[in-house]
């Protein structure tokens, strides 16, 4: 287990292939599939493979992705925080997305934030961006908090999604 930070009541580290259960439980919440959409990951084999071209090769390429999110009081899995180079957007992206019934706690707040400072002071990124839909008032909320500010609406591929792009 390789934790990247360790935070008042959070841990993040790095995703391992025994995340792949937690990953599809993530992945097919009601937010998730509404607001980043169905990424088509029903069973441990896909689970697996969203891992292997995901974070784990981000990790590899990049030196960075998205972690796991652990309450440290219960050690339980609770979400994804972390960065992104997506290859159609020139900065890196901070992400998260957290299980339903934790929203509301300060848990996207506290990862969020020690990410973003991470991204800054342990890995040198100048620039950090967030990408979200227009309708997801909550996230456009906690990437305000964190101190990124509204640039401009983009068409984001393969869908030509219209997302909103904020960055520091």
């Amino acid at each position: 287990m390789e934790i990247i930070l360790e935070i008042e009541r959070l841990i993040l580290r790095k995703f391992t292939l025994d995340d792949a259960t937690f990953v599809i439980e993530l992945l097919n919440t009601p937010t998730w599939l509404q607001y980043i959409g169905d990424r088509g990951v029903h069973t441990i084999e896909d689970a697996e493979n969203y891992l292997l071209n995901g974070s784990l090769k981000s990790y590899q390429e990049n030196g960075f992705g998205f972690y796991v999110v652990i309450e440290k009081d219960s050690g339980s899995s609770i979400g994804m925080c972390g960065l992104i180079k997506r290859d159609t957007l020139d900065d890196i992206d901070i992400g998260f997305a957290f299980l339903p019934n934790l929203l509301s706690k300060g848990y996207g707040f506290e990862a969020a934030s020690a990410t973003l400072k991470y991204a800054h002071e342990t890995l040198k990124i100048q620039r950090i961006i967030a990408i979200v839909n227009p309708d997801n008032h909550r996230s456009i909320g906690l990437i305000k908090k964190i101190g990124l500010k509204f640039e401009k609406m983009i068409l984001f591929p393969p869908k030509n999604e219209e997302l909103m792009l904020f960055g520091n």
